[in-house]
């Protein structure tokens, strides 16, 4: 059997511009699948993204379609040299759904990350307290399964503090700060938690005042995971109550990148935004 592969947003990006210039060297999937001793349906699978396409392979289909541009190959090795470190994760694959690995995948190797969030503080940002109040209120779980999502969770903000973290860019309406998610203490401390983290040099959190007349229209949360050149990948993560999209489409994901220009220029800055989650705090604790 062939390495199955779950279809990433870099193994979809590949394989869309694999099946580009296969078509414009106008050479036929079989003569592709030969040339990796293989047969149409991997090809196709490939070009699709769900067969990994491995460097081997890669620099003999880019020597078949006769692919001179070093930017061109530097960008497809880059895509297809995904999966070959270990994320911290993979441990608890089996336990975890496709769509949920892609989005770990996703932070994991993003170099820039932007969040706005609608209804409750981003997960990346959460206190313990605050991420069993907001799980607690989904659908159901078991004990167990509870707080096996809420240990990946708090796992996953220790991305802050690895040698070369990505830049976090968070904007927030301040109802979201206001609504005493867990009981006032819990609350506070999750306030108090988003003042500590945004003194990190990579994170930035910015706050829409309610006294903000302009209005975006977004349609609802939605996070902005961008890579750099080579890659030149961005993909936009828009959650639903039955389950997730990404959106790679550059127009599609060029619509998001203006909403969040637009959601920034309503936002208060970095140090004011955090003066007023300081102040929201001392509502919050007692005398």
């Amino acid at each position: 059997m062939g390495q199955q592969a779950q279809r990433t947003a870099r193994r979809r990006r590949l394989g869309a511009e694999l099946r580009a210039l296969r078509e414009a060297a106008k050479v036929p999937p079989e003569e592709a699948a030969r040339a990796i001793h293989g047969d149409r349906t991997k090809i196709s699978r490939q070009e699709t993204g769900r067969h990994r396409v491995t460097l081997l392979e890669l620099d003999v289909l880019l020597s078949l379609y006769k692919v001179k541009d070093e930017r061109t190959r530097e960008c497809l090795v880059a895509l297809a040299s995904e999966g070959h470190k270990r994320s911290w994760w993979r441990q608890h694959g089996d336990a975890l759904s496709a769509s949920f690995k892609e989005m770990l995948t996703l932070e994991t190797d993003a170099t820039s990350v932007y969040a706005f969030q609608s209804q409750v503080v981003p997960g990346r940002l959460q206190t313990r307290p605050y991420a069993t109040a907001v799980m607690t209120g989904s659908d159901p779980l078991p004990q167990e399964e509870l707080e096996f999502y809420i240990d990946l969770r708090m796992k996953r903000q220790e991305i802050f503090h690895r040698e070369n973290p990505p830049s976090y860019l968070c904007i927030l309406p301040e109802g979201i700060l206001r609504q005493q998610i867990g009981g006032s203490a819990v609350m506070a401390e999750q306030l108090r938690r988003l003042i500590s983290v945004s003194r990190l040099p990579e994170v930035t959190i910015q706050v829409i005042p309610l006294s903000q007349s302009a209005f975006t229209c977004t349609g609802g949360s939605f996070i902005i995971y961008s890579y750099p050149e080579p890659l030149g990948l961005d993909v936009v993560q828009v959650q639903y109550l039955d389950g997730t999209l990404y959106l790679e489409e550059d127009e599609t994901v060029a619509k998001y990148q203006r909403a969040w220009g637009r959601l920034r220029a309503t936002a208060l800055p970095a140090q004011q935004s955090i003066e007023l989650i300081e102040s929201i705090t001392r509502e919050l604790e007692p005398e």
